[in-house]
């Protein structure tokens, strides 16, 4: 990185932390510090939840996913738009009707106090450890990559985001954010731009997509039914249904997003606004992926992308074993883009046997390939059992540090810390929020009219989950695939989350006792279910839901007939 670089990024990063600071220094209003400005229209409202999904995980993991195993990732997400749908017809208007600050003060006025605890406790749990792999995320990246202390990078990012946080509250979040999403299209538009530029003279993105789409890439949809494939159609409407409806619809740091908008047509169209682009979205930096990958066909890639690691053993006592790699992965990409440029050339011959013999000795190089790749992860392991052997988030970064001009690369590393600050200060304000008014004021009825005296708590408690996250992604440390490990880590307690909310909504004769001990019984089923099955983890939603409801109506038989209660009726 040069000066252009420098003032690129933190200017961008420090401005817009400095604009929300400023925009929002005077707030004292609970509502306007919880839900935001009460002008809010659809727009902001859609930008908002976008950031708040769409972190630095989005940017960098993605385009890893295609590079690696294709476009088929973007199934994950055809359960998304009918999830906003059930949404904005079910959870919205009730939650505007209440007037809830949470999800979960909902859930106290259906069932009991200790469901609302439950509901929020575990919304506590699995969303503060994600928010300290989201300042982990790119910071693990860049420190790699850039040679940045990891420390200083993750203090000063999450110091950033609690400043305009704690201070401005929820309209800080989405003011912020809007400048954020800005930063990121530029980035990423501006990555593909140059990415299609340095594609081989007259091959174009048809050319790279044909190339990619033989060798496997381009494959969307999986209708396998194999339950131990993390990414097939059902996987995705099913499991991905389950995920979206209980992200969207139970997890704060979303529903903070949507419920203080204008009015109930303008927290629809926000919702719709992501139901229409999530997908399209998500394909096209899949498809960034996927033309990297023929992008590096013709290109010398490094054998394995995370350099920092492999040069660790590479300049070793066992370096002689690690050189002797690299030169046969250059041989093999040599030959590899010799296979391609041959299969090109037999499609132009329109000879069908001739295409298919080229495509096949095509395939072959590329697996040829691709063993060495696996070889050289091998070697790691045998060397070091602790390296991490996963370089696939590795591989967009190494494309902008190498590839992109001055000053882009200050953008595209612009874009992953805009987009960690979007999704991590959504997340410390749902914190705050649902720590202040669930627990907090639910201990300390007395205290709730002291509206000043509830936005200096709310402010301290967002300012220590913020320090929590600090401290966690300090010492934290991920083996999958960072897209993965978060939505694992979802999968696992948003499905029971999913059921008790679908329990108060539709089953209006079922009480808090029941639910309480079904969701508990629930959860663990799901927790033991991860550490011994082998089965794709979307299917952890759909798991976790359906035996929380089921669970809840048969306790309620044992436990006898229950009238419902004035919410249960508004429900």
């Amino acid at each position: 990185m040069n000066v252009a670089d420098w003032v690129v990024l933190l200017g961008t990063m420090v401005g817009i932390a400095a604009y929300g600071f400023w925009r929002t220094r005077h707030t004292r209003s609970l509502n306007t510090y919880l839900k935001g400005s009460q002008s809010t229209g659809w727009g902001t409202i859609g930008l908002s939840v976008m950031a708040t999904q769409a972190s630095a995980i989005t940017f960098l993991s993605i385009p890893g996913q295609g590079f690696e195993s294709g476009i088929g990732f973007v199934q994950n997400y055809f359960g998304l738009p009918l999830a906003l749908i059930i949404v904005c017809a079910v959870f919205l208007p009730i939650y505007r009707r209440l007037g809830v600050y949470t999800a979960y003060e909902f859930l106290g006025r259906r069932f009991d106090g200790k469901t609302r605890l439950l509901g929020a406790g575990l919304f506590l749990l699995q969303r503060g450890l994600a928010a300290g792999v989201t300042i982990y995320v790119p910071a693990i990246i860049l420190s790699t990559m850039l040679g940045w202390r990891l420390d200083l990078i993750i203090m000063f990012t999450g110091l950033l985001v609690i400043m305009y946080t704690v201070t401005g509250g929820s309209e800080a979040v989405s003011l912020t954010q809007k400048w954020q999403i800005a930063v990121i299209g530029a980035g990423m538009v501006t990555a593909l731009v140059v990415l299609v530029a340095k594609l081989p003279a007259g091959l174009g993105v048809t050319g790279a997509a044909h190339i990619a789409g033989a060798l496997g890439k381009l494959k969307a949809v999986d209708f396998s039914l194999d339950p131990r494939r993390r990414y097939t159609i059902w996987t995705g409407l099913l499991g991905g249904l389950f995920l979206s409806l209980s992200y969207f619809g139970t997890d704060q740091s979303q529903v903070q997003r949507y419920i203080g908008g204008v009015s109930l047509r303008d927290d629809r169209l926000g919702l719709m606004f992501n139901a229409l682009l999530k997908i399209p979205m998500q394909f096209v930096i899949l498809l960034l992926g996927a033309l990297l990958f023929v992008f590096y066909q013709f290109e010398r890639p490094p054998v394995f992308f995370n350099q920092s690691e492999w040069q660790r053993h590479a300049r070793g006592p066992g370096a002689s074993k690690f050189l002797a790699l690299e030169r046969q992965h250059a041989v093999a990409v040599a030959q590899a883009e010799e296979a391609i440029r041959a299969w090109l050339h037999a499609r132009a011959s329109e000879d069908a046997a001739v295409e298919a013999t080229a495509h096949a000795a095509m395939v072959a190089a590329n697996r040829r390939t691709e063993a060495v790749r696996s070889e050289a992860k091998a070697a790691l392991t045998a060397a070091d059992p602790r390296a991490k052997t996963k370089d696939s988030d590795y591989v967009f970064i190494t494309f902008i540090l190498t590839e992109l001009p001055h000053g882009a690369i200050g953008l595209l590393i612009a874009v992953i810390f805009a987009a960690a600050l979007a999704s991590h200060a959504a997340e410390l304000n749902a914190l705050g929020t649902t720590t202040t008014i669930d627990f907090w004021r639910h201990f300390r009825p007395l205290a709730a009219a002291d509206e000043a005296r509830n936005v200096r708590v709310a402010k301290r408690f967002t300012a220590l989950w913020g320090l929590i996250a600090v401290a966690f992604a300090l010492f934290a440390g991920f083996a999958e695939n960072l897209i993965e490990a978060i939505n694992i880590l979802g999968s696992i307690f948003y499905g029971v989350v999913l059921g008790i909310f679908l329990v108060a909504f539709f089953f209006r004769r079922v009480g808090g006792s029941a639910v309480f001990f079904a969701a508990v019984a629930a959860q663990a089923l799901v927790i033991v279910m991860y550490l011994s099955l082998d089965i794709g983890y979307l299917w952890y939603n759909l798991v976790g839901c359906a035996v929380c409801i089921a669970f809840s109506v048969l306790l309620q038989a044992v436990l006898g007939p229950r009238a419902p209660t004035d919410e249960g009726r508004a429900a």
